[in-house]
């Protein structure tokens, strides 16, 4: 006796003939040829079996295919296009993540959901997550480090605006730009009762002030749109806005080494204080840094008729570029691209649109710092 069971296995329309006691893992190795879903203890304990069931990870060799029926199926064999798991593919390999590899299939499934759905997380978090599947080759810290290699920078997907769901499903921050998104609307800013806001983000600390001499409300309509903004920072890009919530990439060079770092972030703005705080993060994928950052920002009428510009840079740096933010010609650095943005800044208050390069380059910043601080010694 058997029984008609229509799937969409790895986007494609299956229809299959199957006895009701089959499990999903049988029907995908024996009807299929999707030799690619290991089975192991076949009592839904190892996870070597896992797939994505309507997009959630599943043990399939306690999941009987008839109850299936009408379900998207997702095995190893359809990421092959996958962004996100084509990158842990990369970790896996780099971290020594594998060696018999009869896990790694399920253990692949499982990393991309913990990728996605938690994005940047403890190691400790990662174990928990993955205490479902079982290896008996590599004692876990490879497999471990490979995800958190992968998961670093990244944003969890409830906390990526709706309108970049979709996106960041199909291939994370770093798919988000590669797409364009037709929804933008205005920032949404706080009424002229509310305080201004505070900073909250950790990390190593700038503070600058600037004498701008466009006025301050001049420099307050600059500040407050993002898209004209970006054009004052080399490299930097605003792909879409939707509310207080932002979409967007910074692209660095470091002598040969080229990042573009894809993130999300949010804005909150104080238009009775003129005061604002962009908070953000983002990932190269290529160098598999990450950055957090926060940049707090209030204007005051300076004497001179001009504006006092006050920021606060906040950021963490992690990942092989972190090396560049250790030094104190990291700090000359930042302070050479703030002169230049603020510059860049009150010219396009002033109506001028600032030319700049398409990335920002450290090295030039760098020589300047060094060319500075030998002027200084003689």
């Amino acid at each position: 006796m058997t029984e008609t069971v229509s799937l969409t296995v790895n986007t494609r329309p299956v229809t299959l003939s199957v006895e009701p006691r089959t499990h999903l893992a049988d029907a995908l190795r024996e009807h299929l040829n999707l030799t690619g879903t290991h089975l192991g203890c076949e009592q839904g304990v190892c996870g070597a079996c896992t797939v994505l069931i309507d997009g959630k990870p599943q043990r399939s060799c306690i999941a009987y295919a008839v109850d299936c029926d009408g379900s998207e199926i997702t095995t190893i064999e359809g990421f092959d296009s996958d962004p996100t798991m084509t990158a842990l593919r990369e970790a896996f390999s780099a971290h020594h993540a594998l060696q018999c590899g009869f896990c790694t299939p399920g253990m692949l499934v499982t990393g991309r959901d913990i990728v996605l759905r938690l994005g940047d997380i403890s190691e400790q978090r990662i174990r928990t997550e993955l205490s479902g599947n079982l290896c008996r080759c590599t004692g876990y810290v490879g497999i471990v480090e490979a995800i958190r290699s992968v998961a670093a920078g990244r944003t969890p997907m409830d906390r990526i605006p709706l309108p970049f769901r979709e996106a960041a499903e199909a291939g994370a921050e770093a798919t988000l730009i590669a797409r364009p998104i037709q929804q933008v609307s205005t920032i949404q800013a706080s009424s002229a009762a509310e305080p201004a806001p505070s900073p909250t983000t950790t990390g190593t600390q700038f503070e600058e002030h600037i004498l701008l001499a466009a006025p301050p409300d001049q420099v307050w309509a600059a500040l407050s749109d993002l898209h004209r903004l970006a054009a004052c920072l080399p490299g930097a890009h605003v792909d879409a806005i939707d509310g207080n919530n932002i979409v967007g990439r910074v692209q660095v060079s470091v002598g040969p080494i080229r990042a573009s770092f894809a993130g999300a972030g949010t804005i909150a703005l104080n238009p009775a204080s003129r005061s604002g705080i962009l908070t953000g993060q983002g990932r190269d994928t290529a160098s598999g840094s990450a950055t957090t950052g926060q940049i707090a920002f209030s204007l005051a009428p300076a004497p001179s008729g001009g504006t006092d510009l006050s920021v606060t840079i906040t950021w963490r740096l992690t990942g092989r570029l972190a090396q560049f933010s250790r030094s104190g010609l990291f700090r000359d650095i930042i302070h050479r691209t703030a002169a230049d943005f603020a510059g860049n800044l009150d010219a396009l208050a002033s109506g001028h649109q600032p030319a700049l390069p398409k990335r920002l380059s450290v090295l030039a910043l760098l020589w300047q710092a060094l060319k500075r601080r030998l002027l200084s010694v003689e």
